[in-house]
């Protein structure tokens, strides 16, 4: 009986800590975008970084556009790139396209 409480005692500890790992994946993190780099998503689908110099930087803004405050980036089940500059998230701040 004490082995059998020990394993539920146990389980009920594992399922709390998988819950609370959980929890705090659904969060939303913050991109960690650093200067002199590049990021690039290629013409086959892969998602690439560059460590850039400063020697050629006009060329490199010449045709850039700043991208919008409020633009949502995402890739679609075809394994496009996507972005949206709509709204993305509910009136309390939760995600209006999440799993839920």
């Amino acid at each position: 009986m004490r082995f059998a409480t020990k394993a539920f005692l146990g389980a009920l500890a594992l399922s709390a800590t998988v819950a609370a790992a959980l929890a705090q994946a659904s969060a939303p993190t913050p991109w960690e975008l650093k200067h002199d780099t590049g990021y690039a998503y290629s013409k086959d689908g892969k998602l690439l970084t560059y460590k850039m110099g400063t020697n050629n930087a006009g060329l490199l803004f010449k045709g850039a556009r700043k991208v919008p405050k409020g633009t949502l980036f995402f890739i679609g089940q075809n394994g496009q790139l996507y972005m949206r500059t709509g709204p993305y998230l509910e009136s309390d701040g939760t995600f209006m396209f999440g799993s839920d």
